[in-house]
């Protein structure tokens, strides 16, 4: 069996490759190995579940409640939710543990289940990694060790999540929005009820899209991941900003008035800029990933504000805000963390935080958003390929080097090998975005006779 967790649990096309079976079986191995690491100790074992609105997510929430409460586990049953709000609920709620049921942006069929830890923190590496081992085991046949009679775990539906969350989405916002008019897309998704809700409370006039989900339709047109539409009812209804959600709405991108996207670099400087403005971005820094625009990075150095960079993943950015202790990363996708109020990313947070800064500054998004120039970048992935010596073959380095030279300081080269496929990402970034095709193209040719 290959790995079955990945960088964001465990995900598949539902009824296929992730079955109730595997639902029910990997919620007992993580109440059995959660136990033997000592974290139910002295006290019965609570944990919230919570899901996006697919139909699949029905049946998985059942196997995964039953998995849980034949193992001993008390279940709140949270409904659907952002999976942001099962991480915040398993913190209030002092859970040992939490459960998503999500696929997040990807296509209708697939789903996934993903893991907190007390506090709503993602589950380590190693407690992943020794679910999947015991998982794995009893699916072959070792019998389980089950509690009988008033050990098992009872299960009940926690309706007050939904207000719960809300109000620590509002209570946590530096001013209120009102005299803004703003369009929500909610990719059909997990926010549809929340996010429009959370942005009425904190005063704004909202607008929603894509907020009617039938548990078939998520991410079909809509969401962060579709913007079209969000851009014309933006211009259409005469509305300051446009906040789109993805599936399961962890991630957050937006548009001006005008119609034009603002991507996470661009909230992250939006974002930065405010926090240290009221001075709650410490240490005056922000965390990013090293695929972060060019612009994001000279931004931030002409504003005096010190950037971190990591290697490519919400994940490692939140390692190295939970390290250092820094306020706010995030990643261009729109996975913004605001450390002080979420443990993970939180789409509807990062836009209400976006639209507190518009509706503060009294500034147009557009004008907040030009303290970065986005500098055109070009992305090239190279198949078939000996990917693990992309930083070891000279003649590549030395076609590195002279692309470097080219570019100069207005641009920036970036060879990646992919984590899961064998291939290169090839990432350019220039002054325009000509030069940005032509410098890809030769580095991807380079890749393929050094490496090919």
């Amino acid at each position: 069996m290959g790995r079955l967790f990945g960088t964001d649990g465990v995900r598949g096309v539902a009824n296929a490759d992730l079955t109730a079976e595997m639902a029910l079986g990997l919620s007992v191995a993580a109440a059995h190995v959660l136990a033997e690491a000592g974290t139910f100790e002295g006290h019965k074992p609570k944990a919230v579940v919570g899901r996006d609105p697919r139909a699949s997510g029905e049946f998985l929430e059942a196997a995964v409640v039953a998995g849980l409460a034949s193992a001993g586990v008390d279940v709140l049953r949270v409904g659907v939710l952002p999976t942001p709000a099962v991480a915040y609920l398993t913190g209030a709620l002092g859970a040992d543990l939490g459960v998503m049921l999500s696929a997040s942006h990807n296509a209708m069929p697939d789903n996934g289940i993903k893991f907190f830890a007390r506090g709503g923190h993602k589950l380590a590496d190693e407690l992943e990694d020794r679910i999947e081992k015991v998982y794995d085991e009893h699916r072959t046949g070792a019998p389980w060790d089950r509690p009988t009679g008033a050990g098992v775990g009872r299960v009940r539906d926690y309706d007050e999540g939904f207000d719960q969350y809300v109000a620590h989405l509002v209570g946590v916002l530096p001013n209120r929005l009102d005299g803004l008019r703003i369009v929500l897309d909610e990719a059909h998704g997990a926010a549809s009820r929340v996010s429009p809700e959370a942005f009425a409370r904190a005063g704004a006039e909202v607008v929603t899209i894509g907020a009617e989900p039938d548990g078939l339709n998520i991410n079909d047109g809509y969401g962060s991941t579709h913007l079209d539409k969000l851009k014309a009812a933006v211009v259409e209804h005469g509305a300051d900003l446009g906040i789109a959600h993805d599936g399961d709405a962890d991630r957050c991108l937006a548009v001006d008035h005008t119609g034009e996207e603002v991507d996470g670099d661009q909230i992250l400087a939006v974002l930065a800029l405010a926090m240290r403005e009221r001075s709650a971005l410490r240490s005056d820094t922000v965390v990013a990933t090293v695929m972060s625009n060019l612009g994001f990075k000279l931004a931030m150095e002409r504003e005096g504000i010190h950037l971190v960079q990591t290697a490519v993943g919400d994940r490692y950015v939140l390692e190295e805000m939970k390290d250092k202790g820094y306020a706010l990363g995030g990643e261009q996708s729109g996975h913004v963390i605001v450390l002080d109020h979420a443990t993970t990313g939180d789409g509807t947070l990062t836009g209400l935080m976006l639209a507190a800064r518009v509706a503060q500054s009294g500034r147009a998004l557009k004008d907040l958003a030009g303290v970065m120039e986005r500098l055109p970048q070009v992305l090239i992935n190279v198949p078939d390929v000996d990917k693990s010596r992309v930083h070891s073959s000279p003649d590549l380095a030395a076609a590195v080097t002279e692309a470097e030279r080219e570019l100069g300081e207005t641009g920036r080269v970036l060879l990646r090998p992919s984590g899961t496929e064998p291939l290169v990402r090839v990432m350019v970034e220039a002054a325009d975005i000509e030069q940005a095709h032509a410098v890809a193209g030769r580095l991807a040719d380079a890749v393929k006779s050094a490496l090919g």
